[in-house]
């Protein structure tokens, strides 16, 4: 086997660039391009806020003009080049305003994800020392006010949500309207100050500042060029062309990579209608109302929306739930053999997409973590566009896509436009480590030369740590990180987050961790999805208080170890799932089992609940548990119950039969 395996993404194969992109080698800052849609489109729709139930539209002219009050407001209070302004809140107009107007004082934006805890913060502060902060609202703006004198970069803290900030008196703290009067009042002297500012941006300096994911420590700071950010977004929208016409729904944290590509970036270029939803929790139905042409969910949002929908059918008549599962049955069927089901559209899959939302989806994509097949070949038989994207933030997002009739659910399709992937020192079977080059990779990581060093090689490789291989069509399979891939003290090779997205696609399961490197046999600790096993309960008249509660309850046992055979009927007999504990709890970000783009932290799940592994390679058929949780607003719970063991020899026997 060849030590290398190189595919390259030609610009050949692709479609041409759209006539309606701006050209980003001509407008090379955010801010051009902002200007740049200004003057040739002043009253068409950039964005749209929800507000009280209200769709507010926002026009690019006046875009153009919040960001050049706040770049001027922020330039007289101090705001130098190369400084850093860091952003913290929900999906708003005025993030991507003030990420803009930074660029503007050719300072570098930095994305805080919205449930960053205090100490998170603390921490990314006196790594990048901001000087500025735009935070929405009163609930943002505590978490920089506890933190005192621990945080002595930042000078102002800029809010634009003003309820509840009565009561404050930090001098550190000015309203988003106070910022935009200052602008406006230099402006008014000098009515040439921002179109300067504009003009000195550069496309070689740093814009952006953006977190890593963090699966194993504190996240890095990738630093990306203005060059490279916009020239990434156009290679990306020759493989997904994008216009005026198309409508969004920003649903994931402007602080990761891809929701800065498409609510930042492709806005820009293309000028596509970015809608920002009124809540996170109301984001599935704004959805239904703007209608998006595109949107970007993740597969833990995707996974989500599959198993409400099986819930919802919980709750049907027997005549809707026959329709249902009638209508899955063909159109996942279809799918396996390259088409659509016209049955299945007409009598189900057409209502289901208008009540989601998706009936105007000409495309959707998921990327960030892997997907289970399942779960994907589910939406394809819908009919919903849905491709499969592959990328690190190191890489600016995604450089693997599906093409338009040619989506593999086992895969993440081809690279991108310019973009090169090889597999490094494949195995027998093809499998190895996926390495990336394109021309608008990371500057390097913040402050971290020894780091920026070691993640790309000598030839501007950039080293994924991913395994994966190119299957017969020269598709890219992604199997897990090279570190995860693990073996048995028997021999037996496995991939964990295989068969947890596997797990992941029951309605009842919402994460699932499988162990069993270095032990006999493969195990697993699963999370219950709470609100669709306590409908479950409560249908079944099952009495239970808590999540603990529940979760211990010998029926919910007796459920998710069908769920658990189901699965172990699709695995290889060595692979299967041998023993499995129902947490006590979900995991949670906030106590560092997840990354806050909701990837699993597998050596502090290991740390953390070493007893309970220890118990599932033991001949005990139970742990008692006494243990508190602390919440993130401070309070505490303290949770004693018993975690029963569940051997999976009995139903694997049941399903055989």
């Amino acid at each position: 086997m060849s030590a290398k395996l190189t595919v390259s993404g030609d610009v050949a194969n692709w479609l041409p660039a759209p006539k309606h992109l701006n050209d980003v080698t001509v407008y090379d800052t955010l801010p051009k391009l902002l200007a740049r849609n200004a003057e040739i489109a002043p009253d068409g729709v950039a964005q749209r806020e929800k507000d009280l139930g209200i769709w507010n539209a926002i026009t690019w002219r006046q875009f153009n003009d919040h960001v050049g009050r706040m770049a001027v407001g922020m330039a007289e209070l101090g705001l130098e080049p190369g400084g850093v302004v860091g952003l913290i809140g929900d999906n708003r107009p005025a993030w991507v305003w003030g990420e803009i107007a930074a660029h503007a004082c050719r300072a570098r934006s930095l994305g805080f994800y919205r449930d960053t805890l205090e100490d998170e913060v603390a921490y990314l502060i006196n790594y990048a020392e901001p000087s500025m902060i735009i935070a929405e609202d009163e609930e943002q703006i505590d978490k920089f006010l506890n933190l005192e004198d621990k945080i002595p970069s930042v000078k102002y803290i800029i809010y634009h949500d003003p309820r509840g900030m009565r009561k404050y008196d930090d001098p550190r703290l000015m309203s988003l309207e106070a910022l935009e009067e200052i602008g406006a009042k230099t402006l008014a002297e000098n009515p040439d100050r921002y179109k300067q500012m504009v003009a000195a941006t550069s496309a070689d300096e740093i814009g952006v500042l953006c977190t890593t994911s963090g699966t194993t420590s504190n996240p890095k700071l990738a630093e990306w060029r203005n060059a490279a950010f916009l020239g990434h977004a156009s290679s990306y929208l020759r493989a997904d062309p994008k216009g005026p016409d198309d409508e969004y729904l920003a649903v994931l944290p402007l602080s990761w990579v891809m929701e800065q590509m498409y609510s930042v970036a492709w806005n820009l270029i293309a000028r596509m209608t970015v809608n920002f939803p009124e809540e996170e929790a109301t984001a599935m139905s704004d959805m239904r109302e703007i209608g998006p042409t595109f949107v970007l969910l993740s597969p833990r949002v995707w996974e989500v929306v599959a198993a409400d929908i099986r819930a919802r059918m919980m709750d049907s008549s027997r005549w809707k739930q026959s329709v249902y599962e009638w209508g899955v049955k063909r159109g996942v069927r279809a799918v396996d053999s390259g088409r659509q089901d016209s049955l299945a559209n007409t009598f189900l899959f057409n209502a289901l997409r208008d009540r989601l939302g998706f009936k105007r989806l000409t495309s959707a994509a998921t990327g960030g973590a892997a997907m289970g097949p399942d779960t994907f070949k589910f939406f394809q038989a819908m009919g919903v566009p849905l491709k499969q994207l592959y990328g690190q933030t190191e890489a600016l997002g995604a450089h693997t896509i599906h093409k338009d009739g040619d989506v593999d659910h086992e895969t993440v399709g081809y690279p991108m436009p310019g973009c090169e992937l090889q597999i490094r020192n494949p195995d027998t079977e093809g499998l190895g480590e996926i390495v990336v080059k394109h021309p608008n990779m990371m500057h390097g990581y913040y402050k971290n030369e020894a780091a920026s060093a070691e993640a790309f090689d000598p030839d501007g490789w950039f080293l994924t740590g991913d395994a994966g291989y190119l299957n017969d069509a020269g598709h890219l399979v992604v199997i897990d990180r090279i570190k995860d891939l693990s073996e048995t003290s028997q021999g037996v090779r496995f991939s964990p987050q295989f068969i947890e997205n596997k797990l992941k696609f029951s309605t009842y399961v919402a994460e699932a961790v499988i162990l069993g490197k270095d032990r006999p046999y493969i195990t697993a600790a699963i999370c219950i999805r709470f609100p669709i096993v306590s409908k479950w309960a409560e249908q079944r008249r099952i009495a239970f208080t808590t999540y603990t509660d529940l979760a211990a309850n010998p029926r919910i046992y007796e459920l998710l170890r069908e769920e658990v055979a189901r699965v172990n009927e699709t695995l290889p007999e060595a692979q299967r799932i041998q023993k499995f504990v129902l947490l006590y709890k979900e995991l949670d970000a906030d106590d560092g089992e997840l990354t806050r783009t909701q990837k699993v932290r597998r050596s502090v799940i290991a740390e953390k609940y070493s007893d309970i592994i220890e118990v599932l390679y033991s001949d005990a058929e139970a742990i008692d548990i006494d243990t508190v949780i602390n919440f993130q607003d401070g309070s505490k719970q303290r949770i004693v119950t018993t975690l029963k063991v569940e051997r999976m020899d009995n139903a694997m026997k049941e399903a055989a039969e």
